[in-house]
């Protein structure tokens, strides 16, 4: 709401324009469907698994040295029984179905469908999906 007010006081003037922007803003479905909610509080802990490749975390570090098959970051999977780590490498240009793809034929084939996946919630995937 305040972007829109913004951009409409550069061009334009009337004077109840706040109460007209907050007016139809309000009313916008798109608006209120695409703004996040984004709600504070306690960290909920993760539950403690009990088999291996039930559970895993996932994180990337990006801008790393290229490797001869033209990867520069790595997808790092921790599965939280066994603290087994799996590194793929990818191109930090990739977009989130062929990380994911990568994902299912790292991780999945090796060793099935897991319970949770734990993640950042990193932009690239929360975009996508």
């Amino acid at each position: 709401m305040n972007k829109t007010l913004d951009i409409l006081r550069k061009h334009f003037f009337w004077p109840k324009i706040g109460e007209d922007v907050y007016r139809v803003v309000s009313r916008c479905s798109i608006y209120h469907k695409a703004k996040s909610q984004f709600h504070e509080g306690l960290c909920t802990p993760l539950l403690i698994p009990l088999r291996p490749w039930e559970d895993a975390n996932r994180d990337f570090v990006l801008a790393l040295p290229r490797t001869q098959n033209g990867g520069n970051s790595v997808m790092v999977v921790v599965e939280m029984f066994t603290k087994l780590a799996h590194f793929v490498a990818y191109h930090k240009a990739d977009d989130a179905s062929h990380v994911a793809d990568l994902f299912f034929k790292e991780i999945i084939r090796l060793h099935g469908v897991l319970k949770t996946i734990v993640s950042d919630r990193d932009i690239k995937f929360l975009s996508h999906f």
